[in-house]
């Protein structure tokens, strides 16, 4: 949960007034920068590791090479690519930044919405989570009628 506080409180510094734009694109870049090199490390990291070491059998010396023995989360390429939607959409001023952290958690992880395109920027989606709805019960039965036929 702390890592993604750092994209709330990245995108709260790109915004502020007093940042100069270069600086805000110092943080936007590194942000992208962080996000991608952990999420090739926990997908790549034992196939380059595996190839290297056998890179070298083909020259005679064998390597022996400690394998990462981790559970990759599912969907990390989903998550990382919407958080960085986010960042990016703030970044460009199309966008807020939230100060909702359960909003941001929604928009991050809402796997629904795959049918769009598999990533969908921060401007569609998140603002939806700040509409306040009410329960009709006439929508929802005609929903329901809906999904059953």
């Amino acid at each position: 949960m702390p890592f993604f506080c750092l994209y709330i409180n990245n995108a709260r510094r790109m915004t502020n007034k007093t940042v100069v734009h270069r600086r805000s694109r110092t943080i936007v870049f590194a942000n992208i920068a962080v996000n991608l090199l952990i999420l090739g490390f926990f997908k790549y990291y034992n196939f380059f590791a595996q190839s290297f070491a056998d890179a070298f059998t083909l020259f005679g010396k064998s390597m022996e090479i400690h394998s990462l023995k981790i559970i990759l989360p599912v969907g990390i390429s989903f998550y990382t690519f919407q958080a960085l939607s986010y960042t990016i959409d703030v970044y460009r001023r199309k966008l807020e930044p939230t100060r909702d952290l359960i909003a941001f958690f929604a928009f991050v992880s809402f796997f629904p919405q795959l049918v769009a395109g598999p990533i969908e920027r921060a401007t569609n989606l998140l603002t939806q989570f700040y509409v306040r709805r009410t329960f009709d019960y006439n929508k929802a039965t005609d929903g329901m009628r809906q999904i059953l036929s």
